[in-house]
């Protein structure tokens, strides 16, 4: 693992992507690299459109770096070290709110429970590409929609177990774990590292989507005009989030963007 002010990496090479913990008997898979290449390789395995891709963000504030994103922004993923600070921010603001229970067409968002030990880098990829106008660019007879058409009218529990028993989804997780840059460690293995989806919604919301807390949360409203990675959106969702961490700067930020191929 390796981790700057630049960006964070995590695992990748491993022959056994997914494995049963032993500790814990609870499903594991080995930690996805934050690489925009392998994030693009493993959505366009199950099915999104080849016209949109990840793209690494290298700024925040400055325009000349912000423009190397093709536009519009559909989704952020953020990728950022689990500190204490995050942990009890996450459990006030989780305490009084209820479990979420949606389902359904009438749904502004997909969220998906997380119940796979080390898979929130696969959990955030989806929440991208499962919800706003990225669902629109998904191959009609693809894994992927078929996994949106099952998933949708179930209660999370059950969205939870469809992943867990999801043979497209193991697949499409083995090949992009066998991809990327540096070492990866088993299953098992205790990764200090989260990914966090926020996505803007048909109704203009920009929302966070994490498969650790009690349900989606609306960081909200955006203009028609505003994408993911406009100055309101970044205000809603990264910026404060940052903020909240101090200004630690272990931190690394993807788009989900027209592809540049």
């Amino acid at each position: 693992m390796m981790a700057d002010s630049e960006g964070i990496k995590v695992d990748a090479h491993s022959s056994d992507a997914t494995s049963v913990s032993l500790a814990t008997k609870r499903m594991a898979f080995v930690p996805l690299e934050n690489n925009p290449e392998v994030m693009t390789s493993l959505v366009h395995k199950l099915g999104l459109s080849p016209t949109l891709a990840f793209h690494d963000v290298y700024s925040l504030d400055d325009p000349s770096l912000l423009a190397f994103v093709p536009r519009p922004v559909y989704a952020l993923l953020l990728v950022f070290p689990v500190t204490s600070t995050y942990e009890d921010a996450r459990r006030a603001e989780d305490e009084p709110l209820p479990e979420y229970t949606g389902s359904g067409d009438g749904e502004e968002v997909i969220w998906l429970r997380q119940t796979i030990r080390n898979a929130c880098g696969m959990m955030g990829l989806l929440h991208s590409v499962c919800n706003g106008a990225a669902r629109e660019m998904v191959g009609p007879e693809s894994d992927l929609a078929k996994l949106i058409h099952d998933a949708l009218p179930l209660d999370p529990a059950s969205r939870a177990k469809l992943l867990e028993t999801s043979p497209a989804i193991a697949r499409a997780h083995a090949s992009a774990a066998a991809q990327g840059d540096t070492a990866a460690p088993n299953a098992d293995a205790n990764v200090d590292l989260h990914f966090v989806a926020f996505v803007k919604s048909a109704r203009n919301n920009l929302w966070e989507l994490d498969g650790r807390r009690k349900g989606p949360l609306n960081r909200g409203q955006l203009s028609d005009a505003d994408d993911a990675l406009a100055e309101e959106a970044l205000d809603l969702g990264v910026r404060r989030f940052l903020k909240r961490e101090g200004g630690d700067m272990r931190f690394s930020l993807v788009a989900l963007a027209p592809s540049m191929d």
